[in-house]
């Protein structure tokens, strides 16, 4: 079958059940490399123990062990090793948070994703995140779905475009399978691109993708929510609480990425062998989780017991719990910034989640002491900080409504959740995690064909030279066909002595007839004109339907003059010209 030869919704239907297939499979395997490399690093070589959330088999009688404790920075550190060996040797590209690579690929190369950044970036991520980093495991999955989703479609022999669509929606299958939201995901896939803008044409095959992929993947894991079940209330008095946290979440998620990105550039200069970057970014976050083992890898069951106060299991040497919960956003910020902006593999998502679950925590907490009443738990605080604060700093406030809702149960959350979206999304500005975005379709060079305008289109008529060439209505034949030879026309404009347009007159029809006779029986009345602010591409349009190499140039009826066909070449030459010297 040919696929490319198929009508969209055929052929992306089809697509979308391959690209399922794939996003599932591609979170079985990195889940299962994940908990693999938690099991030799965490479990066995530091002897701690690691809370997992309520969807994936975790408890809230969870009770930390810390193990051989000082073990922590050795392995995030051999951790970074490995995986900085790994990337660096292979596939340099796989390095960082995999989401925004695909995004460039999408945008600027044609969707083209090297084969071998596939099993790099799966391994490379889960050996950073499996030994204690602090990273996000929807970025490996998403570079996975989105990499093979381009060797499918070279292999499909499909189009750029399609391919392009291709890694559009692994991306959103791939994340949307992890995360067990495949409505979100689908929708993640059309926003991801983009700062302001959506792409509509990838929604419908994500939408397929997203659907098969987590069936597979949760037929294998389950389909409990990753953060259980939330049964609370919406509580209107609230509402005002959730514009402060969206407010909160805003500033927050501009200092993300900017300290991200800070770190990455401090790492870039640094002339020492890239190899060996991520270990040092793994040394740092080590002894960052010497303070607080919380920030050690995605935190998703941290999230789960901070969501329902059991505050008991937080664990620090020095810090009190409280303390510890309002800065834990801080040190997750620059754990991850270590962590992925030195080289290391994985993804910002989940890091992000954990930062606006700890933010809204500590938000909830001054409500709850404040008016205790009306904030009798800190749970939605919990949940709207995951989204509030990633819909800012990832600027996808609509797919991150949906996920989060999706992964904690919490419909009805959605009216306080979408006034702190809003307000994070407007506070953050420009400020995204993922450099790669653009502002809109019509900055991405995959559209430039779509949105560029030919210079024929925006030149005006008033910019060309105009001839004061005509024929009255009741002239002679002989004169008309004078002036037409004069000029080397075909045809003249017949004006009446108000100097009002009235049509045209052709040479075919006055060769054969007496010289002596009134023209105004030959003029072909009606025939179209342009004005002074037509284009110049409305100008040829029209001089191909009269069938001539000018144009009458009319202002409310009135005849101003012609443009040539050599006139509008001349004003295209000069415009071109100042856009070339400026």
């Amino acid at each position: 079958m040919n696929l490319s030869s198929l009508p969209y919704f055929e052929k992306w239907f089809i697509l979308g059940i391959i690209l399922g297939v794939v996003a599932g499979f591609a979170a079985i395997t990195f889940y299962l490399l994940l908990h693999l490399f938690e099991e030799i690093f965490l479990f066995n070589f530091i002897g701690m123990s690691y809370p997992r959330p309520l969807g994936e088999g975790g408890t809230l009688n969870f009770v930390f062990h810390p193990g051989n404790y000082l073990l922590i920075p050795i392995s995030t550190a051999i951790g970074g090793l490995i995986s900085g060996i790994i990337v660096y040797t292979f596939a340099p590209e796989a390095e960082g948070h995999g989401t925004d690579a695909a995004i460039k690929s999408y945008h600027y190369l044609q969707g083209k994703v090297r084969w071998i950044v596939i099993p790099v970036k799966i391994i490379a991520s889960a050996i950073t995140i499996g030994s204690g980093g602090s990273a996000g495991r929807e970025g490996p999955t998403a570079q996975f779905s989105a990499g093979v989703g381009s060797v499918i479609a070279d292999l499909l022999h499909l189009s750029p475009e399609d391919r392009r669509r291709a890694v559009a929606v692994g991306i959103g299958a791939g994340i949307g399978t992890i995360f067990k939201t495949p409505i979100g995901g689908a929708i993640l896939a059309a926003e991801i691109l983009y700062r302001r803008d959506l792409e509509p044409e990838v929604i419908y095959p994500a939408l397929v993708a997203s659907a098969i992929g987590y069936t597979i993947f949760g037929s294998i894991f389950g389909f409990t929510p990753v953060f259980g079940y939330y049964t609370g209330t919406f509580n209107p008095l609230r509402l005002p609480m959730y514009a402060v946290l969206g407010l909160v979440s805003g500033l927050m998620a501009i200092l993300y990425p900017k300290t991200f990105y800070g770190i990455n550039s401090l790492f870039k200069k640094l002339r020492i062998p890239n190899h060996v970057k991520p270990a040092i970014g793994g040394l740092i976050t080590g002894l960052i989780g010497l303070l607080a083992p919380e920030i050690l890898g995605t935190g998703y069951g941290w999230i789960n017991l901070v969501e329902y106060e059991k505050f008991f299991t937080l664990y620090s040497p020095l810090i009190p719990p409280i303390i510890l919960i309002i800065i834990l956003p801080f040190l997750k910020i620059i754990s991850t910034s270590f962590s992925i902006g030195s080289g290391g593999s994985g993804g910002v998502f989940a890091p992000g989640l954990f930062i606006g679950a700890y933010l809204g925590a500590s938000i909830g907490l001054l409500f709850h002491y404040l008016f205790p009443t009306i904030v009798p738990n800190i749970a939605p605080f919990v949940i709207i900080g995951m989204m509030s604060f990633f819909a800012g700093a990832g600027k996808v406030p609509l797919s991150v409504l949906i996920m989060v809702t999706e992964m904690t149960s919490s419909l009805q959350l959605l009216p306080g959740a979408m006034i702190a979206v809003a307000i994070s999304y407007l506070v953050s500005g420009n400020n995204t995690i993922y450099v790669s975005q653009l502002p809109t379709r019509r900055d991405s060079p995959a559209h430039k064909a779509e949105y560029e305008t030919p210079l024929m289109h925006t030149v005006r008529i008033e910019k060309c030279e105009l001839k004061d060439i005509k024929v009255y209505v009741d002239e002679k034949v002989g004169k008309a066909i004078q002036i037409m030879l004069e000029n080397s026309f075909m045809s003249l404009p017949v004006v009446n002595y108000d100097n009002r347009f009235l049509g045209v007159v052709y040479l075919k029809d006055l060769e054969r007839v007496n010289p002596e006779d009134s023209i105004g029986k030959y003029v072909t009345r009606g025939s179209p004109s342009v004005s002074l602010t037509s284009t110049l591409e409305h100008a040829l349009e029209v001089m191909a339907t009269n069938k001539t190499r000018w144009v009458a140039v009319v202002d409310n009826g009135k005849f101003l003059g012609i443009v040539t066909y050599d006139s509008i070449i001349d004003a295209y030459k000069r415009e071109l010209n100042v856009i070339k010297n400026s």
